[in-house]
């Protein structure tokens, strides 16, 4: 097969499902919404539960649900029906997920599911099948075709489950006013992790601190910048900070002149540098770096000079 071959095979993959997830918003209605609402107002826990590749996609759903603030749990369908229907509690609400409604396990597994007082949503292409018919609710996943070329290997049906259920997730996010802080809640790993959690102070602790005064001589400024390994340095007056000297201005300097005798850090400093308070998130330290194309920021605490955040520390933490 050649190459251009297997491009134009991918790009009708991609195409194929991207219009089969397209048509599933005209398939939202008052099913989708009730089931929403119902679920927003359930003191239990979603049980997801499918078999085959279904099973697969539940446990996806689950895991988004379960980091965007809705508690869920996963079941089998075929384990289910062998003791861990136990799994599920009087207060939850079932989500059973299968294309065709109608496989073996499932129809054994609904009227066990009906028994009880749980509410049961349904995700399925066929509105005629035993699930769907057995269902409070159904969320229509209909597919004219698998992108198999056989139509055979759960293909776009499984991209149309998962974008269904991640638009029960994000529905249940936004009614619950789901923040970016909730979330670093569920999510403290990695870098998603650090981008809503981590803070300028857990980052500046560890920096050196370098100021230098208004009257500083020049010589004793580069001394200063050299040796904290900043590239910058505060220049402080009566605890406040007037000015900032950076590893740019003193290149800028010496350009300009051919002696630095008598120069003091107020001869060459910025004023009104930026500066970024102790407690603000690290990523927010990135935006405004990126901002103002610069590479480091003063940092206050409490309205006064606390140390310096370089960009090289950002990068460190895998925050770019």
């Amino acid at each position: 097969m050649k190459t251009e071959d297997i491009i134009n095979i991918a790009r009708q993959t991609i195409t194929e499902e991207a219009a089969a997830v397209a048509k599933l918003t005209d398939y939202i209605d008052d099913d989708f919404t009730q089931a929403v609402d119902y679920i927003l107002h359930s003191k239990g826990r979603v049980v997801i539960t499918g078999i085959g590749k279904s099973a697969i996609i539940a446990n996806k759903i689950v895991a988004t649900m379960n980091s965007t603030g809705t508690p869920a749990i996963f079941m089998h369908a075929a384990d289910a029906i062998h003791g861990d229907l136990g799994i599920i509690q009087q207060e939850d609400v079932v989500i059973c997920i299968s294309k065709s409604g109608n496989t073996p396990e499932i129809k054994v597994l609904v009227p066990l599911l009906k028994r009880g007082n749980n509410k049961l949503i349904a995700i399925t292409s066929n509105k005629g099948s035993v699930l769907a018919q057995q269902a409070d609710w159904v969320l229509y996943a209909h597919v004219e075709k698998e992108a198999c070329p056989n139509n055979l290997a759960p293909t776009t049906s499984t991209t149309a489950q998962l974008v269904l259920g991640d638009a029960l997730a994000v529905c249940l996010l936004e009614m619950k006013h789901f923040g970016s802080s909730d979330f670093a809640k569920y999510h403290p790993g990695g870098a998603l992790g650090k981008r809503l959690y981590l803070k300028v102070s857990d980052i500046v602790v560890h920096n050196q601190k370098p100021e230098v005064s208004p009257d500083t001589d020049i010589k004793k400024v580069i001394v200063e910048i050299s040796a904290k390994m900043l590239g910058v340095a505060a220049v402080i007056a009566n605890n406040e900070i007037v000015g900032v000297v950076t590893d740019g201005d003193i290149r800028r300097m010496l350009s300009k002149t051919d002696s630095i005798k008598g120069l003091t850090a107020k001869d060459i400093m910025s004023t009104n540098p930026k500066t970024i308070d102790w407690d603000s998130l690290a990523i927010d330290a990135l935006s405004l770096m990126e901002k103002n194309k610069i590479t480091q920021l003063l940092v206050t605490h409490n309205g006064v000079y606390a140390g310096v955040i370089h960009l090289h520390n950002l990068i460190q933490e895998g925050l770019l």
